[in-house]
């Protein structure tokens, strides 16, 4: 493809952009005809920064918004190019998040006076790890380009807002043993059997369900990875388990890695990866014009997304995007063709003066 039609409706601009490959790294040719597509609108100003896109009105209202949507998508597995069947548009990326990157064009595109000054972004790695995230990089080198009164990240929601975000934060808890001869066990301390204590206590655990402005968000703690052995005939004398955990918005980095230090004391816990997770803010002026015009109750968000960026930089920010979350990175993606086109609808309608 060397062109994006953004006459075609927002479910049509979703297949053509899932029929872009783009998994995380390779964003390249998808920025490229966001860019071309936008520098052709008037009504924009354009830049571009590695693999990020921004265009922006400036019509000097008194109000200015944020829309944000990631170009990459997660490894396809046999499911490009797009399809349609019944109503649903399949394809990798189709929910996550394409669609809403849809919105987002048509929007840039079409609505040329809105009744507050509109800023797009479309970044690149958001799948990947947080120091690949290209909103992670502008907003330390280019947070100009992230201010605003309010913003919406368009991650699936199912078209309904989503308050806020979880922290998400990954350590490995060690455990030591001592290498032998298998055929001399009793000689060494296996690493790997000694992991059944810290097996134990995530088992034991029970996450905490936290309300924060109104909104219920359920935490979470669970082992996603385990590595000991160096082979088939030596006791290990060492046992690494990689531990996910989710957390509620309410309580920070520093106090969600004290709370993992505890949990798994007398143990070496490195942290190995975190992000922040960002209240609702939905008693923000802003916030709450945007979930009237939507019409919906608000949700929690269960995950995390780059809303939490936004909170950082003072911006209160919202999820809203079509397609089913709990789709997202599944072999069958997809999202329905309504969601896609009430998605812009509503949103054009609050755009609109």
């Amino acid at each position: 493809m060397d062109r994006l039609d953004l006459t075609a409706d927002a479910a049509g601009v979703t297949a053509q952009l899932v029929d872009v490959e783009s998994v995380s790294g390779d964003e390249a040719h998808i920025a490229d005809l966001v860019e071309a597509r936008l520098r052709g609108c008037g009504h924009l100003h354009v830049e571009r920064d590695g693999n990020v896109v921004l265009a922006r009105t400036d019509l000097g209202r008194p109000q200015r918004v944020v829309l944000a949507g990631h170009l990459d998508t997660v490894p396809v597995k046999d499911n490009l190019p797009s399809r349609v069947e019944e109503g649903l548009l399949y394809g990798r990326g189709s929910c996550d998040m394409k669609g809403g990157v849809a919105v987002q064009l048509r929007l840039a595109a079409h609505v040329a006076e809105p009744d507050r000054d509109v800023t797009y972004v479309f970044y690149d790695c958001e799948e990947v790890a947080n120091e690949r995230n290209g909103l992670t990089r502008i907003a330390r080198t280019r947070p100009d380009w992230l201010a605003g009164d309010f913003a919406v990240l368009l991650e699936p929601t199912d078209a309904t807002v989503e308050g806020g975000c979880q922290g998400n934060m990954r350590v490995e808890v060690t455990v030591p043993g001592k290498a032998a001869h298998s055929a001399r066990w009793w000689m060494g301390s296996n690493a790997v059997h000694a992991a059944h204590d810290v097996l134990a206590r995530l088992v034991a655990y029970r996450p905490r369900e936290v309300e924060v402005d109104g909104l219920v968000y359920r935490e979470g703690l669970n082992a996603v990875r385990i590595t000991g052995g160096v082979a088939g005939n030596v006791v290990p004398d060492e046992c690494v388990v990689e531990i996910n955990h989710r957390f509620a918005p309410s309580r920070s980095e520093a106090e969600a890695e004290a709370h993992l230090r505890e949990l798994f004391e007398g143990y070496p816990v490195r942290v190995v990866d975190t992000a922040p997770g960002a209240l609702p803010g939905l008693t923000h002026p802003a916030a709450r014009a945007f979930v009237d015009a939507i019409g919906l109750e608000p949700r929690p968000k269960f995950g995390w997304t780059d809303v939490a960026r936004f909170s950082l930089l003072g911006v209160p920010a919202v999820n809203y995007g079509p397609g089913d979350p709990n789709l997202a990175h599944t072999d069958d993606e997809h999202a329905p063709v309504a969601s896609i086109l009430e998605c812009e609808e509503r949103m054009r309608a609050w755009l609109s003066p």
